[in-house]
């Protein structure tokens, strides 16, 4: 398993395939060739799809700066390397001089057609969530501790500054107002959920209230082109941070233990990494969100202190209960419905921390055993329900509220 610090990445939405991992393989591109004074860039698959809806040209343009280029959509190629490719190709003057293959493959992440991730090495020795376990049982630590044995030196450092950054999406999320870009007419409601102020709400309503209220927050930041750490896509970035500081406030936990329960999270979001995908475009949106429903379960699971095998379970019921999810933004944005996906399934992960304080020690399904399901599921599911906007809510949209 790779790094945690390439599962959590701050950056500007509102799209961690569409957006940031796009911007990341143009930017390289850039810096290898410095020669070329002219760019085209063709997006196959879902990037073409739902590029303008996820402002991925936008991301081309900023990451070519002052190059002067094309963007094109292709939406005809079928014999792709992975759903969200695209072509660079280099000019000086009208001399092709340089071309290359990528692929986002997820939260930021970028592969080369015909190079191998040689750069970016595994740290973890350990493969799945058995083998972790097993390792931290017998070493008598918590998984955080486990991520600080096996992780870069500066990890604790770096996990800060994502909570940082993920505190400041809430604060600027529930302050803010308005009307969300892209022509849905889509209202702010963050600040809205935050205000409400009712005298007779009892302490289960006002949770559920605040925990929505700092989903929506973070992400109609996302939509909006605003920064926020990856968690563990742009598209899900709302769900983590969203438990993480209600709980943290509402027990006055230090920052201290807010990052060993990111840490947590980052140990489950990287297992699902690993062994499935946390691409919409790949597996649907059981792998974006399900995968972030599951690393908020397991961080309130360690601000809870509860044991692991008890994160287990609530990491897999929070997955679990995602099987099947699609991935149908309606007319490629991330607003519909992407923002409410992300404040239900923060409370789902609540819920799932709540039966695992009480069920885990008669459970039947590993975490494990859940994680290639959902991998198995998504490959399954029909390209149309995999960020294409092609099925389902996007496809019966008929344009009317």
């Amino acid at each position: 398993m790779k790094s945690l610090t390439q599962l959590y990445r701050r950056g500007m939405g509102p799209s961690s395939s569409h957006t940031i991992g796009v911007w990341n393989a143009c930017n390289a591109f850039v810096k290898a060739h410095p020669e070329m004074d002219g760019y085209k860039v063709i997006l196959y698959g879902s990037l073409a799809k739902t590029g303008k809806g996820h402002q991925t040209d936008k991301a081309v343009v900023s990451a070519f700066g002052k190059l002067k280029g094309s963007v094109e959509f292709d939406c005809s190629e079928q014999d792709l390397p992975h759903p969200n490719t695209l072509d660079m190709i280099g000019y000086a003057g009208k001399r092709e001089i340089a071309r290359q293959r990528a692929m986002s493959i997820g939260g930021g992440a970028v592969g080369i057609e015909g190079e191998a991730e040689k750069e970016i090495l595994d740290v973890y020795p350990h493969k799945n969530f058995s083998e972790i376990s097993a390792y931290c049982k017998a070493e008598h630590i918590r998984l955080y501790e486990y991520a600080e044995r096996f992780d870069v030196a500066n990890i604790r450092e770096y996990m800060h500054e994502m909570y940082e950054v993920m505190r400041w999406a809430i604060e600027r999320g529930i302050r803010a107002d308005g009307v969300l870009e892209g022509g849905l007419g889509v209202l702010r409601k963050a600040k809205t959920l935050y205000m409400q102020n009712d005298v007779f709400e009892d302490s289960a309503t006002r949770e559920n209230r605040l925990v929505c209220a700092f989903a929506f927050a973070v992400s109609e930041e996302n939509a909006s082109g605003g920064e926020i750490v990856t968690a563990p896509t742009c598209g899900s970035a709302g769900v983590l941070p969203a438990v993480v500081y209600y709980i943290t406030h509402k027990y006055k936990y230090r920052e201290e233990q807010a990052v060993n329960a990111l840490l947590t999270a980052g140990i489950i979001g990287n297992v699902v990494k690993t062994n499935a995908s946390i691409s919409g475009a790949e597996c649907g949106c059981q792998a974006e969100i399900g995968t972030a429903c599951s690393m908020a379960a397991a961080a309130l699971g360690e601000l809870l202190q509860l044991d692991i095998d008890q994160i287990e379970y609530a990491a897999e019921v929070a997955l679990e209960h995602h099987l099947g999810l699609t991935c149908d933004p309606i007319k490629g944005l991330v607003q519909i419905p992407c923002i409410e996906r992300n404040a239900v399934a923060a409370m789902r992960a609540i819920n799932a921390v709540n039966l695992a304080q009480f069920l885990t020690y008669s459970r039947k399904i590993s975490f494990d055993t859940v994680v290639e399901t959902m991998y198995r599921t998504g490959k399954d599911l029909s390209k149309i329900y995999r960020e294409t906007a092609e099925g389902g809510l996007a496809k019966l949209y008929d344009g009317k509220l």
